[in-house]
């Protein structure tokens, strides 16, 4: 491809389902009803936890971030994605892009590492239930979180200073709905060896780190299960762990799904595979955090009696 100075390259294009008009109109009316339920569920989810006292616990408190977290997430994307539906060819500032793929990349790490997070506070509410309170006190839970958010915000910075120092070639069409810093690096005319470097760093503390902890908490959370007598306890002490868990398999197998399939050779493949690339991550980004609100809302007592004891209160 040619190349262009990097300072002539003033927008980008974003193609997303260009070629699929009945499917562009389709999808608007579906991820703009998404998106409405991920505004609803997850602002309800937040606002049942801040005001019932009940809920003030360290998982409710993660539960509390994760919600906010994917408000943020959907909300730095999910506008853009629907204003791509509308247009055939969605034209986006350099800096726009930028800005976009900053906050996407940004809210997608900080929910890896907080899903770690609040597996180490299940592995210490099933395998030491007496010394919890203790453990994951207010000094320990508050940290933990902004350490997430602390985390997913400095990897966002890095990686989007090293995309934004690259030359990139005179053909600036992405092929994807945003601005997905993967799909913006196929469009580099240099050595990006910098760039897969660090990105590897950040896959190892954010996607490898998180699931190896996730991964070991669970197995002794599963062993500490096995070892109580009554089958009603079991039941209830798994129960408590059971809407993480299920979040945790969607979330990461949605990932793995994404970035672990072979590629196309051929160039009529490698077109339909970025589509279904882009389909995926448009699953992952706006399926996922309609779904979390739903999951531990469905699966947990504590909210649904905290939901219905709403009108109550009023």
């Amino acid at each position: 491809m040619e190349r262009t100075n990097d300072s002539t390259l003033t927008e980008f294009v974003l193609v997303g389902l260009s070629a699929h008009p009945k499917l562009r109109t389709v999808f608007f009316v579906l991820v703009l009803w998404m998106y409405q339920m991920i505004l609803l569920g997850n602002g309800v989810l937040i606002s049942v936890i801040i005001f019932d006292s009940h809920l003030h616990t360290p998982m409710y408190f993660f539960l509390c971030n994760l919600s906010f977290l994917d408000i943020c997430y959907t909300s730095s994307s999910v506008p853009l994605i629907l204003d791509n539906f509308l247009t055939v060819r969605k034209r986006v500032s350099f800096s726009g892009c930028m800005v976009q793929m900053f906050l996407s990349f940004a809210m997608g790490a900080t929910e890896c590492v907080l899903l770690g997070m609040m597996a180490l506070d299940r592995y210490v509410a099933i395998c030491y239930p007496l010394r919890y309170p203790v453990i994951m006190s207010k000094n320990t839970y508050v940290p933990m979180a902004a350490g997430s958010w602390v985390i997913g915000l400095v990897d966002s910075v890095v990686q989007t200073s090293l995309t934004m120092q690259l030359p990139f070639c005179a053909n600036n069409v992405i092929n994807h709905f945003v601005c997905e810093i993967l799909a913006i690096l196929k469009l580099v005319c240099a050595d990006i060896s910098i760039n897969v470097i660090s990105m590897a760093g950040s896959n190892l503390i954010v996607l490898v780190i998180p699931l190896l902890v996730i991964s070991i908490s669970y197995i002794f959370i599963v062993t500490t299960i096995l070892r109580i007598p009554s089958t009603e306890g079991k039941c209830k002490a798994f129960s408590t762990c059971s809407a993480h868990l299920t979040v945790v398999i969607i979330f990461y197998g949605t990932i793995f799904f994404m970035y672990a399939k072979p590629k196309s050779k051929s160039s009529v493949g490698a077109d339909n595979q970025d589509i279904i690339e882009a389909l995926i991550s448009l699953f992952y980004g706006v399926m996922t955090p309609m779904l979390n609100p739903l999951i531990y809302s469905l699966r947990n007592k504590d909210v649904k009696a905290a939901v219905k004891n709403i009108p109550d209160k009023r």
